[in-house]
């Protein structure tokens, strides 16, 4: 994770969701169609995850030839103008329709920035020799909306010692709107933390939003926001900053879609889903190598840091898990397994699905993914977002139940060799056969009992919609906390208002172990166990049945300790009684609810 500081490097986390709209003829800006904020009923800005592109993934690369004038100069007007040319022509009867300009638009290549005389970024007259507007009337003039991009707080080269005066906020100078001792804020501490006990502060934040709203801008991608982009304290937490752009942001009247970044945190969730329509869960995506990305910096991380999001996203609200870098080929710096792997958790996590690849260069490949109807149709439809039925080995399965009572199935195989991966239709809710259709192929397969198994190669997946022509899985439940069960170590049972029964077992740790006694069964077999449990950051446990070999599984974040999730997983019993054992071994395992045992084995 890099995080040098801001001014002299964008380095991780700094890219920008922007999104404008430039005219290739600089044509009048067109109005978006949003509605007002995330906290509306019926929102129309993010009532779906949007798409589009964005600058920082060529920005950020070492690619040969992306930044030939040094570090991150990549963004120019005639870049952005090339690629929102490319974005209407290829990519917009799909649905992508934002244009992000990320970090760097008010600053040259030596990162020396540009600031009006009201202390607000304007455009560096080298990167964009038209300025804002005219990208943003070109992007619209293309039927597609505009975004840009500022970091939180007052940057500290505009504060001007404290002598620059707010647009239309009479006797209000840079020193009012900030604290005396001049803390800084931010991922980067570029700048300084504004104090919103006094009332210039928020005139400041009203007059940012007033000159992005006048440029035409539909999109504000708010960076370095904390709590998170790996800050902590009470100058680093931006709460009120956010809450001050939302209100700023409907005073203009122009409805603009607010993204807050980078890798925030997520015991914050309720205060980004109140004020904003979008938070990255995640540092940034990008290897900053001589690719875009690469597998292990940081793709593979999202498949362990988005579950505990999961419940948060939402229409007017998603969770945003970065760039989509699939379309380039060589570039992007992945095999075709491990892109479709990537296309496939973006679209059934419902992520923004922006990418930042080069348009003008997208392969057949790539076209392929970014624009498969059906996978898109995952996204952008009324289907919820998945998450894994498994536990987050290195073979999962993640599922979402769609309302029309199909289930959304993705089969992935993390591991770095191929391997056959299978998704039990019992960890679903089901038993006996379902239809089964291949979303990537858009062809059926026809009926499977049971269960479908995948051969996939190294870091593969696969895509399906289920549709059940079984029964209901009939389960037999066990309450973690029975007074039948045997608890070792430091484990103990606690109060838990989420937990079946209303309680849980805990404290298992440093070798506490919790073992559920006379756990009866009529055939021998391996049983598809479904644990209930709740962690607020993924643990593993090691699994065993009757004293036997045991199994270590990660089990996913549930998102805080007050959230219970389940998955499932393999048990081998023995007809009549069994115990089953979750051994916190040498570390920390999840607290946990109950088990639900299956009445036949899979």
């Amino acid at each position: 994770m890099r995080s040098p500081s801001y001014p002299v490097l964008p380095a991780r986390g700094l890219r920008a969701a922007v999104v404008l709209t430039l005219t290739a003829g600089l044509a009048t800006a067109v109005p978006a169609a949003h509605a007002d904020t995330a906290t509306t009923q019926a929102p129309t800005v993010a009532a779906k995850p949007y798409m589009g592109w964005s600058s920082w993934s060529m920005q950020s690369s070492k690619y040969p030839g992306l930044n030939p004038d040094g570090d991150y100069s990549y963004l120019t007007e005639a870049n952005v103008l090339k690629q929102t040319d490319a974005l209407a022509a290829k990519l917009k009867s799909s649905g992508y329709e934002y244009v992000n300009i990320d970090a760097g638009w008010w600053r040259d290549n030596a990162w020396k920035p540009e600031f009006d005389q009201y202390a607000r970024q304007t455009a560096d007259p080298v990167r964009f020799p038209h300025g804002m507007k005219a990208v943003a009337d070109h992007i619209h003039a293309k039927g597609l909306k505009a975004g840009i991009y500022l970091p939180v707080g007052l940057e500290k080269e505009a504060y001007n010692n404290g002598e620059s005066p707010i647009w239309n906020a009479p006797g209000c100078t840079t020193a009012d709107i900030v604290y005396p001792d001049l803390r800084t804020t931010n991922g980067w501490d570029s700048a300084y933390k504004l104090d919103f006990s006094r009332p210039c502060a928020e005139k400041y934040i009203d007059s940012q939003a007033q000159a992005i709203a006048d440029w035409g801008y539909d999109f504000l991608k708010l960076d370095g926001v904390g709590p998170g982009s790996f800050k902590s304290g009470d100058q680093y937490n931006n709460v009120a900053d956010v809450a001050a752009w939302q209100q700023a942001i409907a005073a203009t009247g122009r409805p603009i879609h607010l993204e807050l970044s980078w890798s925030l945190d997520i015991g914050h969730a309720d205060d980004w889903k109140k004020y904003s329509n979008g938070w990255r869960v995640d540092t940034d995506v990008e290897c900053y190598c001589n690719t875009l990305v690469s597998w292990e910096n940081s793709v593979d991380d999202r498949w362990d840091d988005t579950p505990g999001w999961t419940r948060h996203a939402g229409p007017g609200g998603w969770n945003d898990l970065d760039s989509l870098d699939v379309g380039n080929g060589e570039m992007d710096g992945l095999t075709k397994a491990e892109r479709q792997s990537y296309a496939t958790l973006w679209a059934i996590a419902k992520s923004p699905l922006y990418t930042g690849d080069d348009l003008t260069k997208l392969d057949d490949y790539g076209i392929k993914l970014l624009t498969n109807r059906e996978v898109i149709a995952v996204n952008q439809g009324d289907t919820p977002p998945a998450r894994p039925v498994t536990p987050s080995d290195a073979h999962q399965v993640w599922a979402a139940k769609n309302p029309d009572g199909t289930y959304t199935v993705a089969l992935f195989n993390l591991a770095d060799a191929p391997a056959a991966v299978t998704a039990d239709f019992s960890a679903l809710g089901f038993t006996g056969k379902a239809a089964l259709r291949d979303l990537w192929n858009h062809e059926n397969l026809g009926t499977y009992q049971n269960k479908i198994t995948e051969a996939l190669p190294a870091h593969g997946s696969r895509l399906f919609t289920i549709t059940p022509r079984g029964r209901a899985l009939t389960t037999t439940g066990y309450e973690a906390e029975s007074t039948t069960n045997t608890l070792a170590g430091n484990a103990s049972a606690a109060g838990c208002s989420a937990c079946s029964g209303g309680n849980k077992v805990g404290n298992l740790y440093l070798g506490g172990k919790l073992t559920f006694n006379n756990v009866v069964v009529d055939k021998p077999g391996t049983y598809l166990v479904k644990v209930a449990y709740v962690s607020g950051d993924a643990r593993s446990a090691d699994v065993s049945a009757n004293g036997g070999g045991s199994t270590s599984h990660k089990f996913p974040s549930t998102g805080d300790w007050g959230t219970v999730e389940t998955v499932s997983v393999p048990v081998s019993l023995k007809a009549g009684a069994n115990t089953i054992t979750f051994d916190s071994a040498n570390w920390y395992a999840p607290d946990i609810d109950r088990i639900d045992v299956p009445k036949s084995p899979r």
